[in-house]
């Protein structure tokens, strides 16, 4: 089938032109403007935990839409303080939640809580090279990708990037100037790259020896999707500040920065807002999707459903390697194979997924994928592999 062709011209040039338009999901399946089912193996970016259009979140958001929609947080409401409260249990207690929109809002969020909590001239964040925290401006100059960065010099200053899994870097970077570090317990954009679980532990020491706030980025691999509830779980360490999206509204747009208590104390009425962070509408697509992913024990279904797909990639011709956690796993192709050609050819072939860097391809399917949905999808890749293993 030729690519659907749209070149937007409506839009602002921010994305290449797209290969295809859907129009309609369910669960993991997903169906273009001329009819052509495709396995989602992407999730719109670890979005769709749930699959599209899950009923219950369907339900709920139809319910709220025509009880109450928005009021501002001038005033209160009855669902956001229920979601605060699930999230806050799920990280343990002891914590308050400040509620975006997005992921980067919700980082925006941590650096501003950060910054106040070190004081003046206690201002520095220490994040990861090859990390992602967004593209405002302060989320991108926290996110160490220098190329990235050059086109919008100069950036808001106080941003310092070290190796990851280097924690002698990270020591050496650590001078009075710092108040927190900043890290992903998995780099998702910047290639599927775990954090060691000892480097985690490491770090959780060096944050406490050094008076500094530990801040984990779970925009992507937060609530369930690493086969545990937050991915910082696999290293038995607990975090100062934990920033949360993507899945929290399977599809609506909902962040949320958790903080423990006396370090959200420091924020103080004007000192941040939002106009539409915890609205009702929002946060209740956030409740019933948490109600779901309780019910369903998202966490063992992804370690489970993860373990199955990493095997099966880890045999297909062409593949080298398969790292990652849980459901959300990269699969590094052999020298000559351009993963951006085979995530081309394989959406062609009816199945979803990402050229993460130009030799790897990023797999994120529901939580709840099926087995025989993890089945078809290897069986997609094999064919496409098989034709181009060999490098041209």
């Amino acid at each position: 089938m030729a690519p659907t062709t749209d070149s937007r011209p409506w839009h602002m040039p921010t994305y290449a032109p797209v290969p295809v338009t859907f129009v309609r999901g369910a669960g993991t399946e997903l169906w273009d403007t001329e009819g052509r089912r495709y396995l989602d193996f992407l999730c719109g970016l670890a979005v769709t935990g749930l699959g599209h259009s899950h009923p219950v979140v369907a339900e709920a958001i139809a319910v709220q839409a025509a009880t109450l929609m928005h009021v501002s947080n001038l005033y209160g409401n009855v669902v956001a303080p229920e979601v605060a409260a699930t999230i806050d249990r799920l990280l343990g207690g002891g914590g308050q939640v400040f509620f975006t929109n997005s992921g980067a809002e919700a980082n925006e969020c941590a650096i501003k809580l950060a910054r106040k909590w070190g004081g003046r001239g206690r201002h520095v964040v220490v994040s990861a090279y090859g990390s992602f925290h967004g593209r405002t401006l302060a989320t991108l100059h926290a996110t160490g990708q220098p190329a990235k960065h050059e086109t919008f010099q100069p950036l808001p200053e106080g941003f310092r990037h070290v190796p990851l899994n280097d924690l002698d870097a990270l020591e050496g970077a650590l001078d009075p100037s710092v108040t927190a570090v900043l890290l992903e317990p998995l780099q998702g954009e910047g290639g599927v790259w775990p954090a060691d679980p000892d480097y985690l532990r490491g770090v959780r020491r060096l944050c406490d020896e050094r008076g500094a706030l530990l801040m984990m980025d779970e925009v992507q691999t937060g609530l369930g999707r690493t086969g545990r509830w937050f991915g910082f779980e696999h290293a038995g360490i607990r975090p100062d500040v934990v920033q949360l999206a993507k899945a929290l509204g399977n599809g609506m747009p909902i962040g949320a920065c958790w903080a423990r208590a006396d370090v959200a104390a420091v924020f103080e009425p004007g000192d941040h807002g939002t106009t539409y962070g915890g609205q009702p509408l929002a946060t209740s697509a956030a409740r019933a999707t948490l109600a779901v992913m309780e019910a369903e024990d998202v966490p063992a279904r992804a370690d489970r459903a993860g373990a199955r797909l990493a095997e099966g990639l880890a045999g297909l011709p062409g593949v080298v390697d398969v790292r990652g956690l849980g459901l959300l796993l990269g699969a590094e192709l052999a020298e000559g194979i351009d993963a951006k050609e085979i995530a081309a050819v394989a959406l062609d072939a009816g199945l979803v997924v990402n050229p993460i860097t130009p030799t790897a391809l990023r797999l994120a399917p529901p939580l709840l994928v099926g087995d025989h949905e993890i089945d078809e999808a290897l069986a997609i890749l094999d064919a496409v592999l098989r034709e181009r293993a060999q490098p041209s």
